[in-house]
Formats: C-alpha cells, structure tokens, sequence
C-alpha cells in the first residue's frame, strides 16, 4: 500500500503544455550586411522564454498577444545573438505569429556593418534554464533565393555547444554537425520527457506477465504510432490536436482501467495497436510543425522515431525489473500494488484530458 501511494504520487500530472519536443527551427538568410531569422518555437517555450507575453494569463498565446508583444519577446531577441567578423550585428524584432499545431514564429532581422566574411550564431537563451535542458536548435543558413542544395552551413546548437560558425568568404569551414543525425536525440530526449507516454507504457506492463506477451504488447504500440509518426510528419494526414491530445489522455485512463480486469499482457497487443496509433500523432505534432531538413527527411524520420523506440527500451529496461522485484514483496502482493498503480494511472489519464479539454 505504501509503495503503490509512492507511485502514485510520480504519475499523478501536473500542468504542462503537452509533448514539447525540445526543439526550435531557424532559417537564417544572409544577404550582405542583413541577416533575417525566422525562428519557429513550440508556444509554450516561447511563452517561457517570455513570460509577460501571456497578457491575459491563460496559459496560452494568442495572435494578438504576439503582434502586441514586441517589449516581452525583446529578451528573446537579444538571446538571438549574431556576429560577423567579430563585431555584433544588432537584432530586431520584424514581426511574430501562430502557426498551425503548437507552433509560434518569429522574425528578426540582425544588420552588421558591413557584409561578413564569417558568422557566429549564438544562442544565450540556453542560460538560465529557461529552455529544456535536452533543447535543439536547428539552424539552416541560406542565400536569399536559394534552394535545398544551396544552404551555406547548417548546425545544431544545444546548451552544450550554444554557437555555430559560418564562414561566408568560399572556405569550407567546419559543419558544425547535420541536423539530420539530431533526430535521433530528439526522439530520445522526447519520450523521456513524455510523461504521458511512459505513464501509458507503465500500464502496460504493470500487470506482468510472459516476456513474448510483453514483447507482443510493445511491438504493437510501436508498429501504432511509427505509422501514424510518418502520416503526420510526411503531411499525408494531419488530425487535429484538439482531440489527438485528449484521446491519448482517455488511452492511458482506458489502460489503468483494464488492469483491474485482466491477469497479464496475453492478447493487449489488439489494443495498443490502435492505441499506439493515436499517440503517433502526440509524437509528431511538433516535430511536424518545425519541419524536418530538406532533402534528408526519411532519414531524420527514421531516427526520431528510432530515438522513440531507443528511449521506450531504455525506460522498459529499468521498470521491468523493478515489478518484478516488488512482486515478491509481500506487502506489494497483499496490498495488490498493481491494482494501487493501476489506480493511479487512471486518474492521471482523466486528470490529462480534463486538462487538455477544458485548458486546466
């Protein structure tokens, strides 16, 4: 009983902006002096990034609030540093707006004083912890005009390597990485930061039972959401979030629901199939929205949803045998602690989506 209120006190949920991915896109056109940035956050970093931008303290961004919100985005321009040949390049804010899914963008045209032969980006709004640690930025450095083939440089700034160098005089300088090989990170990073996604993974699981029907239950969930992951992330079929993120949260009260029903994971394949399905779109409703690099988007595809699966066995590889440990406790096979965690899982499933419906 003691172990089952331990549990549920770390998978109850508390208010968050669902499945931010940790990661921000920005195209940077370079046309002599002028360099214009068009940087594309999730809202709810950006609303952390700039915290007086939610005027009406609703927990969400609005059009208006972006268009007005020029003197609170200031301290994320200035995080948005830019230097050529040494001497900084002063940004200012063009415009800002919603996108589609969760997405915000903003533009910003930095001015040097005179055309640079080398370029240094970099991001100070790693500092202070207002961004996720696991946080990527990909940045694309283009020719006014010019198309996939023609990018000048491209890199990946993270709080660890907050700056990317740009030589712009023909040398071949140094990549400061592909962006395409963040993926896998990405996917990592995104399912351990997923609260929702392992707390179903945990329901999953928590009634025991053989390895193949374990596996079985697993494989399903991941054949689910890796072919709901490319409809979504290739444009085929986007649904809307609206009801992708409550339906997900009715998924995971549906799962801890059944437990008290079934002995073991034999035949749970037949319902993580579809359920995965639908929390493919929860992966992919960001990542979607950012976009993916030009010509290379099988490959990142492929390993962001290779990081899913990375960051899924990991998690598995520590919860498995701690259930199995605490099935021999006595206390934890008196008190039924699966049926106390089940229980758990529940209400944080109906807690999720009366969040996700009603803005809690």
């Amino acid at each position: 009983m003691i172990i089952g209120a331990c549990l549920f006190g770390l998978v109850v949920p508390r208010p968050t902006q669902a499945h931010q991915v940790g990661l921000s896109r920005g195209v940077y056109t370079v046309d002599g002096r002028e360099i214009a940035a068009e940087v594309t956050f999730a809202r709810g970093e950006l609303r952390g990034l700039a915290p007086g931008l939610d005027a009406d303290g609703d927990g969400l961004l609005g059009d208006d609030e972006l268009a007005g919100g020029g003197a609170a985005l200031a301290a994320v321009v200035a995080g948005i540093e830019v230097t050529g040949d040494a001497q900084a390049c002063p940004g200012s804010l063009v415009r800002a707006g919603l996108t589609e899914e969760d997405g915000a963008v903003m533009a910003v045209r930095h001015v040097c004083a005179a055309p640079p032969r080398e370029l240094v980006l970099r991001w100070s709004l790693f500092e202070g912890g207002k961004l996720a640690a696991g946080h990527r930025h990909i940045a694309e450095f283009v020719a006014p005009g010019a198309g996939p083939e023609d990018i000048l440089a491209e890199g990946v700034l993270h709080a660890r390597a907050p700056a990317a160098t740009v030589p712009l005089d023909g040398a071949a300088g140094e990549r400061q990485g592909w962006p395409v090989t963040a993926y896998f990170e990405l996917g990592v990073e995104h399912i351990l930061i997923g609260t929702d996604h392992l707390v179903f993974l945990l329901g999953l699981v928590v009634v025991g039972g053989r390895l193949r029907s374990l596996v079985a239950v697993i494989t399903a969930f991941t054949l689910g959401h890796s072919l709901s992951l490319a409809l979504a992330t290739l444009e085929i079929w986007t649904p809307d979030g609206s009801w992708v993120e409550p339906a997900i949260a009715l998924s995971i009260a549906y799962v801890g629901l059944e437990n008290f029903f079934v002995a073991d994971a034999a035949g749970r394949w037949r319902i993580t199939l579809p359920f995965g399905f639908i929390h493919g779109f929860g992966f992919a409703g960001v990542l979607a929205e950012l976009g993916l690099p030009a010509g290379e988007v099988g490959p990142a595809l492929l390993l962001f949803n290779l990081g899913v699966e990375a960051g899924q066995l990991a998690v598995l590889a520590l919860v498995l045998p701690v259930l199995l440990w605490l099935g021999r406790l006595p206390a934890y096979r008196k008190g039924r602690g699966a049926r106390w965690i089940s229980g758990a899982i529940v209400i944080a499933g109906l807690a999720w989506f009366v969040e996700r419906v009603f803005g809690g």
